[in-house]
């Protein structure tokens, strides 16, 4: 779950160095965010499974569908659940701060749902990675901001595209490791619309991209030069540009986990050098 409870609390600590920190605020876009990514990831595998996508052996899911632990009403209904009680934080949000955070409960709850859900299905029409870009990074930071600031500001609009780039890098590992199975059941995704050495550039572009992101905003001081400590993750980035140009799939999914640790580690990082600059009142 730290794909959506790092960003949440990036933002909370851009605020906390601009003077603005409510715990309680904090503890509910927490709660939220996780519930609606539990959520995401439930209904992901229900349709999944439905479509034929996951199968016994697989490596895509979590298993609990292809090997009969629960049923596909009982995942189906776990994922409303969710979105439920992740929107019942929301409106108590909305309450405290207005309209804005509706807009992006709203957002948020139909972009977890339709990911892969018809008529939609982002998922399946390679807008995977930009969805997940765009909710999972830029709308999660700035809204968490937002709820303790009730302003919007640049830097953790900044700060969450390295945030972002990397859970997309998550994603698109994942999509590299299934080209195969998805051209079967025709999912369209970016790894498997171009050329896998298109995708492997991609992949390189998002992790890159990260950190040149990151460096550049602490040149020109839109964030702290304590963020600099994210390279200390440059090690774990480039053992991941080389584990994703395997071709067994026991390999790439490995370089899928080392693509959710690199957002983790990274992420973390970031987290550490906002909090540093607000010590060091710089």
């Amino acid at each position: 779950m730290t794909a959506s409870a790092t960003p949440v609390l990036l933002g909370a600590a851009i605020a906390l160095r601009a003077g603005f920190f409510s715990p309680w605020r904090l503890a509910l876009a927490l709660f939220g965010a996780v519930a609606i990514q539990i959520g995401t990831n439930l209904i992901n595998d229900y349709y999944d499974y439905m479509s034929g996508i996951d199968l016994a052996g697989g490596m895509g899911s979590s298993g609990v569908l292809v090997e009969g632990l629960l049923t596909p009403s009982e995942v189906w209904w776990g994922g409303v659940t969710a979105f439920t009680v992740g929107s019942a934080a929301g409106l108590v949000l909305v309450h405290l701060c207005g309209w804005p955070i509706l807009a992006i409960g709203c957002a948020s709850v139909a972009a977890g749902y339709y990911y892969t859900a018809s008529p939609v299905a982002l998922g399946y029409l390679a807008l995977g990675e930009l969805t997940v870009f765009v909710f999972m990074g830029p709308v999660i930071v700035v809204g968490s901001y937002y709820v303790m600031a009730m302003r919007v500001a640049w830097s953790p609009l900044i700060a969450s595209l390295p945030v972002g780039l990397l859970v997309a890098a998550i994603l698109h590992a994942n999509n590299i490791r299934d080209i195969q199975l998805d051209r079967q059941h025709r999912k369209l995704t970016l790894a498997n619309l171009f050329s896998r050495r298109a995708a492997n550039a991609e992949m390189v572009a998002l992790v890159g991209g990260a950190y040149v992101v990151t460096v550049g905003a602490a040149v020109v001081g839109v964030l702290p030069w304590p963020v600099l400590v994210t390279l200390l993750t440059a090690g774990r980035a480039r053992s991941e540009l080389k584990a994703i140009e395997q071709i067994e799939p026991a390999k790439l999914h490995a370089a899928v986990l080392g693509a959710a640790r690199l957002h983790l580690e990274f992420g973390m990082l970031l987290l550490v050098g906002i909090l540093s600059a607000s010590l060091l009142g710089c």
